[in-house]
């Protein structure tokens, strides 16, 4: 008898346990379906209430660039690029020469007091070309741009950005070398005292006429001077300082091109 017992007392906690097993899926179930109708309630909310859900898809860096170039109240014509650093980050010019490029910059020159990108030319050319199709992708190809050497002039119809590489013997020493040269012609009598001007020695330092003077020099690094850059062309340029050319970005780029686009121009007056 007391065997039955046990054996009853068994079978009974056996159904007690399928009981509460068969009761725990059964609400996992509804919790489930509940969870999804939820969410699919949730998805569906904003669209009953008029709101768009689809995902705005951001603008091509490209057209940002070129809307900002057109945003200002004025873009300078040309830009130089004083690095007073002394280590040259290629990777870096070249970006800032590709964003010149895209906001509609005509003329950029680069230029370092010890002609580190001019004796390294065409390894700045060669990045330049890298990061022109890294940053604007497909859309390089609607940009052109010409490597102007020494004595050369841009064939400006050819192409929207033309790119110079300076060093300080373009500067003060252009300068001497043109002094010399009219000295010579004046002792060889193929020039008069009175011939030489200002017109005159500005011909001279003028490899190109097709060239403008920089309107804005961005000045990298904590040297508080010009260096020896384009001291003949840059008597109406503003020049605007920036910390550093290594890592810089394009919001610093274009906060300079604001400072220019707002600062008041006197023209000597």
């Amino acid at each position: 008898m007391a065997l039955l017992y046990e054996l009853v007392w068994r079978l009974l906690h056996c159904l007690l346990q399928l009981q509460r097993a068969a009761a725990a899926w059964i609400r996992g179930r509804v919790w489930r379906r509940g969870g999804r109708l939820c969410r699919r309630a949730a998805l569906r909310l904003p669209g009953a209430l008029g709101f768009s859900t689809q995902k705005k898809t951001a603008k091509p860096r490209r057209v940002r660039w070129v809307a900002d170039g057109k945003a200002l109240e004025k873009l300078p014509l040309h830009v130089g690029l004083l690095v007073a650093e002394e280590e040259q980050q290629y990777t870096d010019i070249a970006n800032l020469v590709v964003w010149c490029m895209a906001v509609g910059i005509s003329y950029v020159s680069v230029y370092d007091n010890e002609g580190v990108f001019r004796r390294n030319n065409s390894r700045l050319m060669e990045e330049i070309m890298k990061q022109q199709q890294e940053l604007l992708g497909s859309e390089s190809c609607k940009y052109s741009l010409e490597f102007l050497n020494n004595g050369t002039d841009p064939h400006a119809l050819l192409c929207q950005t033309v790119v110079k590489v300076l060093s300080p013997d373009d500067g003060k020493l252009r300068i001497v070398q043109a002094a010399q040269q009219l000295c010579k012609a004046v002792e060889k009598k193929e020039r008069t005292s009175k011939d030489i001007d200002v017109t005159v020695l500005d011909s001279l330092l003028r490899e190109s006429k097709n060239i403008p003077d920089p309107d804005l020099v961005l000045k990298f690094g904590p040297v508080d001077s010009t260096l020896g850059f384009l001291p003949w062309h840059i008597r109406l340029t503003e020049f605007i300082s920036l910390p550093s050319h290594k890592d810089v970005s394009y919001e610093d780029f274009l906060s300079a091109l604001r400072r220019y686009a707002s600062c008041e121009q006197r023209v000597g007056k």
